[in-house]
């Protein structure tokens, strides 16, 4: 079965107040915007048939998580990852920023600290703050040169670790690297985290988009069972099947004790999941796995179209990604940028019309971060622009 992924989809409506989109309506219609981690592709057309059937049965009222989507879940966790998983393990929620935040309440103490490894998407720089806790941040290893990947540096790790480091933040795959980190990387992780007794959300809502061949994803609490006692894993269907706006997450927690501080922290503070998000998330677990697959070719074939055009502009590198649909340039010796006032991100979008993440937001200036989760189409519209600007 062939699917979709050329075809534009309108995003910017004549009127705003009808199907508003952040990544659409936040900036003018001369802006093309590849920014935040929304892909511009149509949901998997089962998704948006289980849905449209759900609206017709015209009533919205308090909904729960079926027992068919916990088996589910454990059927793909077990087929995907290699990693049996329970029923009971399985806490739904409305988004995993929401988590982030909550596990910070829960599991920490306000003199507590919370880790986290930049560069990081945003959200998780505002947790310890908003959450009046003790921010903590430790640097990735840069790229020894152009096109190598980032790394796991371990010594800078620990030695942003304190006696008052509780609680790290983890994502795996990394936003905004893109990297999948190796298992020798996560082991030497494992052994920090149980020297120092930490305990850990390991944010893996990109994990099946590995656009690698024969890349599997392998869960922190299952690579490593000691650290599953001491570890929340947070899923969606969010970013693989485009359903962020669904806002449907789970937190799969297999320690017993952990679980009812996470979960008696959600209380009162978090609604329970939409109904219409429990019903895609099931049915993209269930049903949509040739969707996913024709979505990683097409991704693939935008990464290499990426990839090529990064070469060309003098002064800027790429780690190619190995998951997700996320680009991280490095824009601080860009040739094109010599000379001209602003960040790279502001240049970029009034020079080039193109809105990209502003690397600043991630806790690194002079990066930027670019969604080539559209259209071929219009990727090569925006890297049209952005030649003419980085081409020197």
């Amino acid at each position: 079965m062939e699917f979709d992924f050329a075809t534009p989809i309108e995003r910017r409506h004549p009127d705003r107040g009808q199907w508003p989109s952040q990544k659409w309506h936040r900036y003018d219609a001369s802006i093309l915007p590849l920014w935040v981690a929304d892909m511009d592709f149509r949901s998997p057309p089962e998704v948006i048939e289980a849905l449209q059937a759900r609206v017709d049965h015209g009533v919205f009222g308090y909904g729960l998580v079926s027992d068919s989507l916990k088996r589910t879940l454990c059927e793909w966790s077990a087929r995907e990852y290699d990693w049996p998983i329970e029923p009971e393990w399985q806490l739904w929620l409305p988004g995993v920023v929401p988590a982030l935040h909550l596990a910070s309440l829960a599991l920490t103490e306000p003199d507590e600290g919370v880790l986290t490894i930049t560069p990081i998407y945003p959200p998780f720089l505002k947790v310890a703050e908003r959450t009046g806790r003790l921010a903590q941040q430790a640097p990735l290893g840069e790229p020894g040169a152009p096109g190598e990947p980032w790394r796991l540096d371990l010594e800078a790790l620990e030695a942003a670790i304190t006696p008052e480091t509780r609680l790290l933040l983890w994502c795996h795959p990394h936003n905004p690297t893109g990297r999948v980190w190796r298992h020798e990387e996560l082991a030497g992780l494992a052994v920090l985290v149980e020297r120092h007794d930490l305990l850990v959300v390991s944010d893996e809502l990109h994990c099946d988009l590995l656009l690698d061949e024969g890349a599997m994803h392998r869960p922190l609490a299952a690579a490593f069972p000691a650290l599953a006692a001491r570890t929340i894993t947070l899923w969606a269907p969010s970013k693989t099947f485009n359903l962020a706006g669904l806002t449907a997450a789970c937190a799969v927690i297999p320690d017993v004790s952990l679980r009812q501080r996470f979960a008696e922290s959600t209380r009162g503070l978090m609604p329970d999941v939409n109904v219409l998000g429990l019903v895609a998330a099931e049915v993209a677990y269930a049903q949509c796995e040739p969707w996913r697959r024709e979505l990683i070719e097409v991704l693939r074939g935008h990464r290499q179209a990426l990839a090529e055009r990064v070469s060309q502009w003098p002064g800027v590198s790429m780690s190619v990604p190995q998951s997700t649909y996320l680009a991280w340039l490095d824009l601080r010796r860009a040739e094109g940028l010599a000379h001209r006032e602003g960040s790279p991100q502001q240049v970029l979008m009034e020079q080039a019309g193109v809105a990209l993440s502003d690397g600043a937001d991630f806790g690194w200036p002079g990066f930027v971060r670019l969604n080539f989760g559209t259209t071929a189409a219009q990727l090569e519209e925006a890297l049209k622009r952005l030649d003419k600007v980085l081409k020197g």
